[in-house]
């Protein structure tokens, strides 16, 4: 009798373990399909409202006005700037034809031209109230005194040449003489500094005339938006350093804008900003919402990714392989959440912009552009549950890798071509004058871009230069458009045919998807040494390895 009942209870004992464990393997299957399901599926399946997508979707039209708004915005800044600059040049600069010459504005190549050039920027600064039609006036300090103009002459200490000769004498220490006036005090300056305005053009190296302007940017009241002041600080400089009997001049300005001290407006309503301001908070609240979200499923991806692997070992004696750990570790999350960090700090700046605390618009537009193009891509995730729509998506999962490693090929040629192009054709060629011009141009070759310009522009003066630069060119455009540009698509291609035969055919199925559908045949690793197991469970991964077709297996 009484073994009866011994027997009796290790079978309730045995029956009551199995059915513990049968239950905790439909949970977490059921939590493992509840994961992988589309917002849609999930509603369906347990009637939980997909606040995820919810969130995202009105994220995405709230940072796209939010984008909007200020692009228009700095539209006005931009444009206003831009203007001045052209203005300041046909006011200051004597014979400006109203484009740039190159890198610099004008150039001149007689003394009296430079002289004349000189004594005009000085003529026009002291007319500036009568010749100017902008809302610009000269720069005061704090105490209200105007600031004055500055003209510095940068020379050698001392030297001499005779080029006929072919003699020099040169110390090549700089030295540097300035000399300042007030606006008011403009027709004593060339009779009280006429011994400074003596230049010696063998030793002068440039001259900077500098001097501060104050502006209004009155356009942003038609928009009801307060104008903001600005702060002009001017750099006209004579360069001589070549002594090429060619000095160019430049003209450079630092802006600076800041809000006005003692304004005031009549004649129209004044822009309620605060609505943009609660709006700008909204997006705020929302973003980080939409990361708050994002991190909870992270989370809840690791744990559930930690119950699966702990299951496996238990049950299977084996590992979960790395492309079924990294179906859980979602990078959608990660991009959405970088995106989300971006929209807050650069609301944070929209919000200081428009407190006129802060005059960033460059960094701000930066942030916000940023965090704009990748919300917009996080949107091809959910595009990715239709089966229609996720090839792209596919596509460039399995030729990433590959494009990868041969960019990195190609790249190794580019750059070799970059550095022989740069210190070979520099010199004759605007477009191989600098390092990052060459790696430009190069690259709009190998796109077909302005290919009989680039042949055309090349000076033929040095014969061994012309004929090394067909055979550069040629070589390039043979090399990268015909074999490199074909192989890169060629491997996009073939990756598109993978995922096309493995949606007709289907996809192998990983211990994932097994795991999923109830199936049991998981080979499971044999008890032996722990050296044993560890190398069963690297040949017996769950994920085939890819062969060298390069068909690779994903989870659709």
């Amino acid at each position: 009798m009484e073994l009866l009942v011994r027997y009796l209870e290790r079978s309730n004992s045995i029956s009551t373990s199995l059915t513990q464990d049968i239950i905790k393997e439909d949970n977490l299957r059921d939590d493992l399909r509840y994961y992988f399901m589309s917002p849609c599926e999930k509603y369906r399946a347990r009637r939980h409202l997909p606040w995820k997508l919810g969130v995202q979707i009105l994220k995405i039209i709230m940072i796209t006005t939010q984008l909007i708004l200020f692009g228009l915005s700095n539209q006005l800044v931009v444009a206003y700037k831009e203007e001045n600059m052209m203005a300041l040049k046909n006011l200051f600069l004597k014979d400006y034809a109203g484009v740039d010459e190159d890198d610099y504005c004008v150039a001149v190549y007689t003394q009296q031209s430079v002289y004349d050039s000189l004594f005009y920027v000085m003529d026009q600064y002291s007319q500036l109230g009568r010749l100017s039609v902008g809302s610009l006036s000269y720069g005061e300090d704090e105490d209200g005194n105007l600031l004055p103009l500055i003209v510095c002459k940068e020379y050698y200490r001392r030297g001499s040449e005779d080029p006929s000769g072919e003699a020099y004498d040169i110390d090549a220490e700089l030295e540097t003489d300035c000399m300042s006036h007030d606006p008011k005090t403009a027709n004593q300056w060339k009779t009280q500094n006429s011994s400074f305005f003596d230049l010696d053009f063998y030793r002068l190296v440039d001259v900077k005339v500098t001097f501060p302007l104050k502006g209004i940017n009155l356009q942003t009241v038609r928009y009801r938006e307060l104008p903001d002041c600005y702060s002009f600080h001017i750099t006209i400089t004579f360069d001589n350093q070549c002594h090429s009997g060619k000095v160019k001049l430049f003209l450079d300005i630092d802006v600076e804008s800041s809000a006005c001290q003692d304004w005031k407006i009549s004649g129209t309503a004044e822009k309620n900003t605060h609505y943009l301001l609660l709006f700008d908070g909204f997006v705020i609240i929302i973003c980080l919402a939409s990361a708050v979200l994002c991190t909870r499923s992270i989370v809840l991806a690791v744990r559930l990714l930690q119950r699966f692997s702990r299951f496996f070992r238990e049950n299977y004696n084996r590992k979960v392989c790395e492309d079924d750990q990294n179906e859980f570790l979602n990078g959608w999350y990660v991009l959405v959440i970088v995106s989300d960090l971006l929209a807050i700090i650069g609301s944070i700046l929209k919000v200081e912009i428009q407190a006129k605390s802060l005059t960033s618009y460059d960094v701000c537009s930066i942030f916000l552009g940023t965090s704009t193009l990748m919300v917009w891509v996080g949107v091809i995730r959910y595009l990715g549950y239709f089966q229609k729509y996720n090839v792209l998506i596919l596509t460039m999962k399995a030729a990433f890798p590959k494009v990868l490693r041969f960019c990195c090929c190609a790249g190794m040629i580019y750059l070799g071509y970059t550095f022989c192009g740069w210190i070979v054709l520099g010199p004759y060629h605007e477009k191989f004058e600098g390092l990052s011009r060459v790696a430009e141009c190069l690259f709009s070759l190998l796109n077909g871009d302005d290919m009989f310009t680039t042949f055309a522009q090349l000076k033929d003066k040095n014969t061994l230069v012309w004929l090394f630069s067909r055979a550069y060119l040629y070589s390039f455009i043979s090399l990268f458009i015909y074999m490199v540009l074909s192989l890169f698509i060629a491997l996009i291609t073939d990756a598109y045919e993978t995922i096309k035969r493995f949606q007709k055919d289907g996809f192998p199925p990983t211990d994932l998807q097994k795991f999923l559908r109830e199936q049991k045949d998981f080979p499971v690793a044999e008890e032996s040494s722990q050296t044993d197991i560890r190398i069963r469970s690297s040949l017996l991964c769950c994920c085939p390895k890819v062969p060298e077709s390069d068909d690779v297996v994903l989870i659709s």
